[in-house]
């Protein structure tokens, strides 16, 4: 890899030292990386934007987490934005990567936090690292206009602002106000010695969604193998070789193999998933609901 993520303290220093990019050359490596796998060019593109990630992990001290444990955090995220990046779409790296970045912190802080999860969704991460801004500005408003809120009616206000429902602000507020305790502890001394994880639900599938679960498989694959058949020979053996294949081959191999261009394999793979889409739009929701 080009980045040692378990030393934070040699990922500071070489971020300091790095090159700030340019559109043109940044497009360069990020194509050099997706399309070769130029190791090379994943170095030069993951040093040049390990500031940015050092710069993001630094907001998230304040949750209490070791710096070097957050800048390692941060690089893992910035590694997975450059395998993820997509230069074909026309979009900086720096902003793709934010995403990563900022996706890989939050989810170690919210791992972290607390033994007990506290929360994986969009809107409960959105209210761990916004209830308590948000709750302080609305005090401090109301405040100044001499008003006085309710519990109640605070909650209230941050679901409306944060854009959650109260029952989320009502969870969260509990979960950040609490603080763990041991599963074998006994529930009181009338009890008998009962203990707490006695009361948990078993949270493994039950036997109808196994079932589900398997018939949803095989009815997908059997659309997406109906939908491989819809191609020609050349469309079928790009496909399978760029998205089917657990290391994906390079549009380079398969142009050398082929005896064409890359930009002509990419342009037939693009065809051929275009093929493939419109084919599985005949089953409407269902596939849709099969690939969430």
């Amino acid at each position: 890899m080009p980045l040692d993520v378990n030393q934070p303290t040699n990922m500071s220093r070489t971020a300091m030292k790095a090159e700030l990019l340019d559109a043109e050359t940044e497009l360069q490596l990020a194509y050099a990386w997706r399309d070769d796998r130029d190791e090379a060019a994943l170095h030069r593109l993951i040093n040049a934007y390990m500031r940015l990630a050092i710069s993001m992990a630094a907001k998230y001290k304040r949750y209490g987490a070791p710096m070097n444990d957050l800048i390692q955090q941060a690089g893992l995220g910035l590694m997975k934005a450059a395998d993820k990046f997509d230069p074909d779409r026309g979009v900086r790296f720096s902003t793709y990567a934010v995403w990563w970045i900022k996706a890989s912190i939050q989810d170690y802080v919210m791992r972290n936090w607390s033994m007990v999860r506290t929360g994986s969704t969009s809107s409960q991460k959105s209210l761990f690292f916004n209830m308590r801004r948000v709750q302080t500005r609305l005090e401090r408003e109301a405040m100044a206009q001499g008003q006085e809120l309710d519990g109640h009616q605070l909650r209230e206000m941050i679901a409306s602002e944060i854009g959650v429902p109260l029952r989320d602000v009502e969870m969260m507020e509990g979960r950040l106000s609490g603080s763990d305790f041991s599963l074998n502890a006994t529930q009181s001394s009338e009890d008998e010695g009962r203990e707490w994880i006695d009361t948990l639900e078993d949270d493994g599938p039950r036997g109808d969604e196994l079932v589900e679960r398997d018939h949803d498989r095989m009815a997908l694959r059997a659309w997406l193998g109906d939908a491989l058949q819809m191609l020609n020979d050349r469309e079928r053996f790009i496909v399978r070789e760029r998205k089917l294949r657990d290391v994906p081959r390079t549009l380079e191999s398969l142009g050398i193999e082929l005896s064409l261009s890359k930009e002509r394999i990419r342009q037939l793979e693009a065809a051929a998933l275009q093929k493939m889409r419109k084919y599985l739009e005949r089953h409407g929701s269902e596939v849709q609901n099969l690939l969430i």
